[in-house]
């Protein structure tokens, strides 16, 4: 059985993916088992947010392999994976290449590739004092204007994510944790599996030239939704799904 592996970004848990998960089944292969698709949550993030989130990517991506291992998921998996989490993604494809068939990389940006200006949009600044000191919906409004280029029309996924933040709230020192691993890592070498890299040509958080430049180094797959934002899965999930689709169908 194929095992897709999705893992969201900073601050987020598996339930902020949606209905994406199911979407993505569905336009895979219909027939895909609802097992085949898993969602695990990064340290300090969901399930997980009573932890403490690790200062380095490659921890959260042991604490990941565990966690499958202890699901009884074996690999070798298929990765799709969003931001921070495409940041672990990528340091798995580099520290375990025969764990992974192939990695889809969304709004990403990794040092020494993108500079930081780029990797943190100028505009996005001002919002980093709200996803630290707001609570409840003030917070959740202002992650959804950041990441979300139609956030007026997708106001009502804010009651959920209200929600979500009360049931498994990310404390403050684990939201800082999480941004200083995301500063921190460094991706040395060129991952050798697959690579389909796809950004939002309206992200405001992270500048699409990242992921442009990423799979220019690492001669991957491209495509650039036009106007999406840096949730793509949110702003432009069907795109996302028909383009795994179509890429995965490609690799024979």
């Amino acid at each position: 059985m194929t095992t897709w592996v999705l893992l969201r970004g900073l601050t987020r848990e598996a339930r902020h993916w949606g209905d994406f998960p199911h979407l993505l089944r569905a336009t895979l292969d219909s027939g895909l088992a609802p097992e085949s698709i898993v969602t695990p949550d990064l340290p300090g993030n969901g399930r997980r947010h009573a932890e403490a989130s690790p200062i380095q990517v490659e921890a959260m991506l042991e604490a990941c392999r565990a966690d499958l291992r202890e699901q009884g998921r074996a690999p070798p998996y298929h990765l799709l994976a969003m931001s921070l989490g495409a940041m672990v993604a990528v340091a798995w494809t580099l520290r375990y290449p025969e764990e992974c068939r192939a990695a889809v990389l969304l709004n990403t940006s990794l040092r020494p590739h993108n500079p930081f200006t780029q990797r943190l949009r100028p505009r996005a600044w001002p919002a980093l004092p709200r996803l630290l000191f707001a609570q409840g919906l003030a917070r959740e409004r202002a992650i959804l204007d950041l990441t979300s280029a139609q956030p007026e029309k997708l106001r009502g996924v804010l009651p959920r994510w209200v929600e979500y933040g009360r049931d498994c709230p990310v404390s403050r020192r684990n939201t800082l944790r999480q941004l200083l691993a995301a500063a921190r890592f460094f991706a040395l070498g060129k991952p050798v599996v697959p690579l389909l890299i796809l950004a939002g040509g309206g992200d405001r958080m992270v500048d699409p030239r990242c992921s442009l430049r990423l799979a220019r180094a690492w001669s991957a797959d491209y495509a650039q939704h036009p106007s999406a934002g840096h949730d793509l899965a949110l702003d432009a999930g069907e795109w996302v799904a028909e383009r795994v689709r179509a890429w995965s169908a490609s690799l024979g």
